[in-house]
Order: C-alpha cells, then sequence, then structure tokens
C-alpha cells in the first residue's frame, strides 16, 4: 500500500502534484486535513509494508507517530517538509529533505528534487505561503508574463484559503478532492480556465475576505499589529489568507490573528515581519499546541486565559518592530 499524506493547504497540495506528474500512483491512499492538522500520521501510525510519502506536514509535532510507522515491519517514508523538525529519527527505512530556511516551502524543495519539471505548481505553492519574493525568484527562468504570474498567484492564495478551518465542515472544498482536480493539469493555467473548483473558491474568498477587512486592529498605535476575529466559520476559512494580505500590506510589522475554535479555545495565526522573517515559531512553540516555522506560526487551541500572555510574548518577541 502506498500512502500520500499532506497538509490541505496550498503548500501540500502543489508539493504532492508535482511528485504525482513525475511519478504517478494511482492507488495511493490520500491522507489530508484543514491545514491546523498537524497530526496527520496519526492515523496510519500502525501500518505495515508501505510505503509512505509525506509532504509539508511537522515532524516535531508526528514524532511519536513516524517513529512508530519505522519500527513497523516492512515500511519506508519519504518525508519533504519545511517546518522545525529538532532531532531528525535516525533509521535507514526514512528519507528525508527538510529546509527550514524562511524563504522556502515544502512545493519549492519538491521543485529542486525534481529539477524544476513542474517549476509552475511550485510557485503556486510558494505563492500560497506567501512567498512571493521567492515564488517570483523560481519563475524567472521561465520568462512569465506579469499577468500570468498574478494568475499563479491568485491560484495559491485561492488554495490556501481553502485550507483553514476549525474542521473540513469549515472548508468549501475537500482538500483531497481539491487536490484530485490539479492532478490533471501539467500547467496551472489549464486548471484555472476549466475547474469549477476554483470559480466556488474564489466566489467564497471574495465574501470571506469582505468581511475579514472590515475588522479593526485591536492595538491601534502600534507598528505590529493583532486583529480578532469573530466565532464564525468565515472567520476560521479566511484566517490564514487574511493574516498574509495584511502582512504583505505593512511588511516591517508583525502580525497576530486570534479566531475563536467551536472549544472554547483560541486559534492564533502568526506572521513575522516580511523584513526579518524570524521567530515566529519559537513565539509559539512557547505555548500548548504551538508551531509552524520562522515566517509563520501559529497555535491551534489557546485557552482562554492565557491570552494575555500571548499578546505580551508577541510584543516582547517583535519589540524591535514595535
Amino acid at each position: 500500500m502506498h500512502y500520500d499524506i499532506f497538509n490541505g493547504d496550498a503548500d501540500g497540495i502543489c508539493a504532492l502534484h508535482q511528485l504525482r506528474r513525475q511519478t504517478p500512483i494511482p492507488d495511493a491512499l490520500l491522507i489530508t486535513g484543514v491545514k491546523r492538522d498537524v497530526t496527520l500520521l496519526a492515523s496510519v501510525s500502525g501500518v505495515e509494508n508501505s510505503f509512505l510519502t509525506v509532504l509539508d506536514v511537522s515532524l516535531e509535532s508526528n514524532r511519536q507517530f513516524l517513529q512508530a510507522i519505522l519500527d513497523n515491519r516492512g515500511n519506508q517514508v519519504l518525508y519533504i517538509d519545511h517546518h522545525f523538525v529538532g532531532t531528525l529519527p535516525q533509521s535507514p527505512t526514512l528519507t528525508t529533505h527538510i529546509n527550514t530556511a524562511a524563504d522556502t516551502c515544502t512545493s519549492l524543495i519538491v521543485n529542486s528534487l525534481l529539477q524544476g519539471r513542474f517549476c509552475k505548481w511550485a510557485m503556486v505553492g510558494a505563492f500560497g505561503d506567501n512567498l512571493h519574493d521567492a515564488a517570483r525568484q523560481a519563475a524567472h527562468p521561465l520568462a512569465l508574463k506579469e499577468s500570468v504570474i498574478k494568475q499563479f498567484q491568485e491560484l495559491g492564495e485561492l488554495l490556501n484559503y481553502n485550507g483553514y478551518g476549525e474542521s473540513l465542515s469549515d472548508l468549501l472544498v475537500h482538500p483531497a478532492d481539491l487536490y484530485r482536480a490539479t492532478l490533471p493539469f501539467a500547467d496551472p493555467l489549464e486548471f484555472i480556465a476549466t475547474a469549477p473548483e476554483l470559480a466556488v473558491l474564489r466566489q467564497g474568498f471574495q465574501q470571506d475576505m469582505a468581511l475579514a477587512l472590515e475588522q479593526q486592529v485591536i492595538n491601534p498605535g502600534n507598528r505590529n499589529r493583532i486583529f480578532h476575529l469573530p466565532d464564525t466559520p468565515w472567520a476560521r476559512r479566511v484566517s490564514g489568507v487574511f493574516a498574509n494580505c495584511k502582512a504583505q500590506e505593512k511588511k516591517e510589522a508583525a502580525h497576530a490573528l486570534i479566531t475563536h475554535n467551536t472549544d472554547a479555545t483560541l486559534r492564533i495565526s502568526v506572521r513575522a515581519p516580511l523584513t526579518d522573517r524570524k521567530n515566529a515559531d519559537t513565539l509559539c512553540r512557547a505555548f500548548p499546541s504551538g508551531g509552524g516555522r520562522a515566517a509563520a506560526a501559529g497555535i491551534n487551541q489557546l485557552p482562554v486565559e492565557m491570552l494575555d500572555g500571548f499578546i505580551e510574548a508577541f510584543q516582547t518577541t517583535f519589540a524591535g518592530h514595535s
């Protein structure tokens, strides 16, 4: 059995798209979920005699499940990612390509491994991860028109938008279905021109973003900005793209976005200043259920009573930018 395990956002989808255009595995079992479902390996920790490809999923968050998979009989694991990793497990059945640099993502790592064969999809993934400069740098050898690059940027942002939510019921399209919809297309422009899923995402994004843009910063007067969105599915859906939008709008500032979970905890998204992409992950890992990467990180379930402590830590971490 082959398992393709991938983050349900733009980066995870575009990374897997490139690999399966290169090496099709039609009967692979897809394991994915919302973007913040960081323990995807838990559901397959008991498998044996299988090959598992893991993309854009934090190894640190899945360490115990990965170790169980490696300890089981006959498994082989290919792990490609860009999140904080800690100490790598040592196993002859584990192959890793992990780069935690702030200016890369899983799609760009795969693009390098495949020597740029599906570079346009890597660009889409990078745009979705808010790595605009890196996406454009990858595009440079292709000499693409600006109008085409803008279409790739929109597609990346829409794929990423669809990954955010507390549960799959918050999403407009299941990430596995969205991945399957992209797979027939070697060129993202063909997908953009024909896919009905994109029209659904575009309409939802426009409606959700219009509501988000009405929200006011809760710490006016500071260069770093904090936003608190209401307890609604639209807010959970748009949270990541809204945070990326605000980060691009004010690149010298750090940003924090607070949304509500249905279990009365809070979900936090953090973006380090785009002019100094660091420390978002160390900030978030200091709190329960926190993790991510240097430029962008989050906390999945922050107890409400810890919010003041988080805000204080956010301000301290990015004090040089306040």
